[in-house]
């Protein structure tokens, strides 16, 4: 009954989300025109500053104790990874006779192109390990804590994911499994020295994992850091959350949490996001071995050693960064940097902000780029709007929204980068590759760019989309996208969820599909992951820190250059009818992502004047598809949530802009 239930509401949901804001109807916004919705003068500070906590070397040599005593009363030798908030891995224990091997279930396109079938050799384990981790720490926060088990839930082709599930939308993460790539010019590399050799965020070997078996960590209620364990040597997801399952890395992992397990009211099983989200199902009830471990210095050197992973850390265990401090690479801003005192930035260690506000690169292709004013009011109004709004994923309810903001120019340089104090970490990076998808497809050279990659599946995705539009000029610049929009086309049912309807242009068909294989997005970075899997299995050179193979807008520099996003969150930026940006969110809901993205650009340009939303004509909501099997369809351009703002009563907020 409780499944019915759960998808009952999912279906009815999505249809009166359809409906709602949407950004399609009156007043063009292109021309700096509007007024803004509901100004609101803001209070000094709204937001708490989480603890400076972090982990201390006893405290992970607990942890990996007593995930090493669990593994050995499950008989499966594991390999134990330990990160820190910003993804510093702060030790991993490898237990003799683990399988260190990685297999991928079922993926069309296997990850390293060179290899047999899906399964990658030793020690490619210890990436999922990291991934694993890396993922409990980024999804996490004070007032959420999610599990790999919880981006299973939300990263598959209906939510919930249920072999039973009919016409379910896809997850509202969608496509984040790719985010924190090694390949992103924001994450930070291991193997930096002095004050630089503990800030992030830091990337992740395999991106986010969807693999139980990966949980945050925390100290006095602050998220400090994550676990993730391989022991099986599958690197899988959980295709049906009707059952619960009984899986030995999850409760290993679980095992490493004692004393640091997440407050029991924030776990993702307390969050309603449509339907009630799943954190673990392991149990500690369930453990093997619930007694005080053994201490690290009896099981290190002979149950297992401390082994070195090239390009994530050394045959040893550090502390960890305390998030919010200048030596963890995000801290809060000064009045110099930002008028809102909540807001938090990224740093090098050593005092300077690395991606301060600026004005526009582009002035070679742009009339009128971005002044600086222009990019500080962009990103100053879209952090009033997040401060206003309500949160979705966060306890308790009502709480404020917190997400990272990024701003870039059409050539995807970022022109500033803002956040809450406590967003999720994931958000960061997830910020940026949206505000370069919507810059990227809103611009008239995106099609260009696509049929100038050298992967022939990258270009046969742009002759797909012009099957499916009937338009050979699609991608040209007529249209503005939004991430929503692209999300649209990139499903592996158009529309999205409607079984036995086809594909996106940018999705493979679901036959082939696979959380480890979404299309473009994952084809664009494709060989950037097959060089990394090598740099790690047998020390050729790194994949640099650039994704995608698009041709370079200056030297050394595309417009994608951390990857694309397909779940909602940005939205391009026009001075009138000429695109000049786009401004990208991530961090809670993603309507209310939308909604601080559009209302953000709509307020941002209102106070400089001249600045804007697309018009609502050049908008991707515009665009109606003919479907397999009959019918239409039209594209979205932005959805804005019920009873947005917490100081107000206000609704369809983004109605008429």
């Amino acid at each position: 009954m409780r499944i019915a239930a759960s998808l009952a509401m999912a279906s009815m949901a999505s249809l009166a989300l359809a409906g709602c804001g949407g950004g399609g109807g009156g007043s063009a916004g292109g021309g700096g025109t509007t007024t803004p919705v509901t100004p609101t003068p803001m209070p000094t500070t709204s937001y708490s500053v989480p603890a400076q906590e972090s982990l201390s070397v006893a405290d992970v040599q607990q942890i990996m104790a007593q995930a090493v005593a669990e593994a050995q009363a499950r008989g499966l030798p594991s390999a134990i990874a330990v990160t820190d908030r910003v993804g510093n891995v702060l030790g991993v224990f490898v237990m003799n006779g683990a399988n260190l091997a990685l297999s991928i279930p079922n993926v069309a396109t296997p990850i390293a192109g060179t290899l047999p079938g899906t399964s990658l050799p030793a020690p490619a384990g210890l990436a999922g390990a990291i991934a694993k981790a890396v993922t409990g720490a980024y999804l996490s926060s004070g007032g959420n804590a999610f599990s790999t088990r919880t981006a299973s839930y939300i990263v598959q082709q209906h939510f919930p994911p249920q072999s039973n599930a009919a016409n379910i939308p896809s997850g509202p993460l969608y496509g984040v499994q790719f985010s924190q790539l090694p390949c992103s010019d924001l994450a930070q590399r291991f193997g930096s020295g002095g004050a630089a050799a503990l800030i992030g965020p830091k990337r992740s070997p395999l991106g986010l994992s969807a693999d139980a078996g990966g949980f945050p960590l925390y100290k006095n209620g602050v998220v400090v850091g994550g676990i993730g364990v391989m022991g099986d040597g599958v690197y899988g997801f959980d295709p049906d959350s009707a059952n619960v399952d009984a899986d030995n890395e999850e409760f290993i992992a679980l095992a490493g949490t004692r004393g640091f397990d997440a407050p029991d009211d924030v776990k993702a099983d307390k969050i309603q996001a449509v339907v009630q989200l799943r954190y673990s199902d392991a149990t500690t009830a369930g453990l093997k071995a619930p007694g005080a471990a053994p201490a690290f210095a009896t099981i290190n050197g002979s149950v297992g050693n401390l082994v070195a992973v090239p390009a994530y850390s050394a045959a040893t265990i550090i502390a960890g960064s305390a998030y919010g401090a200048e030596g963890s690479g995000i801290r809060a801003s000064t009045a110099a940097e930002f008028s809102n005192r909540d807001a938090f930035v990224l740093t090098n260690g050593s005092g300077t902000n690395r991606y301060p506000v600026r004005a526009g690169t582009d002035g070679g292709a742009v009339a009128q780029p971005l002044t600086q004013a222009e990019a500080q009011a962009l990103l100053e109004e879209a952090f009033k709007i997040m401060t206003r709004a309500r949160a979705q994923i966060r306890r308790p309810l009502d709480s404020r929204a917190q997400v990272s903001i990024s701003l870039v120019d059409t050539h995807g340089s970022v022109l500033g980068l803002v956040r809450s104090p406590d967003a999720p970490i994931f958000g960061v990076d997830v910020s940026l590759q949206k505000a370069r998808t919507a810059a990227f497809f809103s611009n008239a050279k995106a099609a260009s760019d696509l049929a100038g990659n050298p992967d022939a599946k990258v270009q046969n995705r742009l002759a797909l989309a012009k099957t499916f539009f009937g338009d050979n000029a699609i991608f040209t610049g007529k249209t503005a996208w939004s991430n929503r929009a692209i999300g649209n086309i990139a499903r592996p049912y158009f529309p999205d969820g409607e079984i036995g309807r086809g594909a996106g242009p940018f999705s493979p068909e679901i036959a082939s599909f696979n959380p480890f294989h979404t299309g473009l997005q994952s084809e664009l970075v494709f060989n950037n992951i097959v060089t990394h899997v090598g740099a790690l299995l047998s020390g050729t050179p790194d994949t640099p820190a650039r994704c995608t193979q698009t041709p370079d807008v200056v030297a050394g520099q595309n417009r994608l250059q951390n990857g694309i996003q397909i779940f909602p969150g940005s939205v391009p930026v026009y001075r009138g009818s000429v695109l000049v940006g786009a401004l990208g969110v991530s961090g809670d809901g993603i309507d209310q992502d939308d909604m601080i993205a559009f209302l953000g650009t709509n307020n941002g340009g209102s106070r400089v004047g001249g600045l804007g939303n697309a018009s609502s004509a050049s908008r991707s909501d515009q665009i109606i598809v003919s479907i397999s099997g009959g019918g239409t369809a039209r594209l979205r351009f932005v959805g804005c949530p019920f009873a947005p703002f917490l100081d107000t009563s206000d609704q369809n907020v983004c109605q008429g802009l």
